[in-house]
């Protein structure tokens, strides 16, 4: 193989790559990443247990096509810090491949490309389209409350529906939940769900470059995939069950408030900074027009903030951990949130934006 490239086409390619490919795997083929130079274009391949992508670098000069199989950091590494517009990768030798930019040079021990395993090619049939940007904000929305400590692996992903023309995403950790939905084409298919894991999500989002692009997105018996301009990405469905999400969303609610997001967020982290470390919790009290937060801790000292609200209800009160209503916040997308509970011991639910409800387990207090 021998390919002349652009230099940060090819930085860019080995850092998705390179967010794919373990840097310790049990199978140290893996830890490589696999270059195939074709007709006008060079391939970047990368893959773990969960997740895979092919990269293709257009515009591309190739003097002999074939493929290398190169260590993926070390490669990443010394191309991302060249100086030079267009790199040269020459694998001449058959033992080393060489990369070469202006007066830098490198050589790569290379591994025999025939040991490292096939990844498939996307098949479109059956594929839904979706805007490149509201996939983003699907994943964006949802993946910062899937779980992350060790527990039930099916939380450790988001689950996807597909049906009735729209795209749904959840994700969960058992305190609190997010689920975000959108229109979609699926042109009358029967309806499909799968748990992805959540590194696979990000992944997809990473790879899609123009936010107004068309991709396409399918889900097979055992893996889910994503395709761009420029990359087919995939990633293998968690086996386990979700939680069943629908009985933690309130069905009737006797209390809701309107209030400003970033003044809400802003309170919040005010009363949030005497709130102790082992049970943050900030109590939130509700009058006519006027929402108060009170939070205490022993050996902190306590503190209460006040903000207008569109609040007409009997005076109550309810509270959160207030890491997890901010997180929430963060990833809403409206000027005004809402919250809905039935009491105080029941979940709070956060209107964040259209068709985006994030969902709250109380912190039980004694009166």
């Amino acid at each position: 193989m021998k390919v002349t490239c652009d230099r940060e086409k090819l930085r860019e390619g080995l850092a998705i790559v390179n967010s794919v490919v373990p840097s310790k795997s049990t199978k140290p083929i893996l830890e490589n990443v696999y270059l195939v130079a074709t007709d006008r274009a060079l391939e970047l391949v990368g893959s773990e247990q969960e997740v895979s992508v092919r990269y293709r670098i257009e515009d591309v000069t190739v003097e002999d096509p074939g493929p290398a199989l190169v260590p993926a950091r070390v490669a990443f590494d010394f191309v991302r810090d060249l100086s030079g517009e267009t790199i040269t990768l020459d694998t001449g030798s058959g033992t080393r491949c060489i990369v070469t930019s202006g007066s830098d040079q490198c050589e790569l021990v290379m591994a025999d490309p025939e040991e490292y395993s096939v990844i498939p090619r996307f098949d479109e049939q059956g594929s839904t389209s979706i805007q490149g940007g509201n996939f983003t904000r699907l994943v964006g929305r949802t993946a910062f409350a899937a779980a992350k400590e060790p527990g039930r692996y099916s939380m450790h992903g988001l689950l996807v529906l597909l049906g009735d023309d729209r795209m749904t995403v959840i994700g969960t950790d058992g305190r609190r939940l997010s689920k975000i939905s959108t229109a979609v084409d699926t042109r009358g298919a029967a309806a499909q769900s799968a748990i992805v894991p959540t590194k696979g999500m990000q992944l997809f989002c990473r790879v899609i470059q123009d936010p107004l692009d068309q991709v396409r997105f399918v889900i097979r018996d055992n893996q889910v995939g994503l395709r761009t301009k420029n990359a087919e990405t995939f990633a293998r469905i968690i086996d386990g069950d979700f939680p069943r999400y629908e009985t933690v969303i309130p069905a009737h609610c006797s209390h809701a408030l309107e209030a400003d997001p970033e003044l809400l967020a802003r309170k919040l982290r005010l009363v949030a900074n005497v709130s102790g470390d082992d049970q943050r919790a900030v109590r939130l009290r509700a009058r006519s027009g006027e929402l108060e937060l009170f939070g205490r801790a022993t050996g902190r000292g306590a503190a209460t903030a006040n903000l207008e609200v569109d609040y007409k209800g009997e005076d109550t009160e309810i509270a959160f951990n207030p890491d997890f209503v901010l997180e929430g916040l963060k990833n809403g997308d409206s000027d005004r949130v809402r919250l809905e509970f039935e009491n105080r011991s029941s979940p709070g639910k956060f209107v964040l934006g259209e068709d985006h409800i994030y969902i709250v387990m109380p912190i039980t207090f004694d009166i």
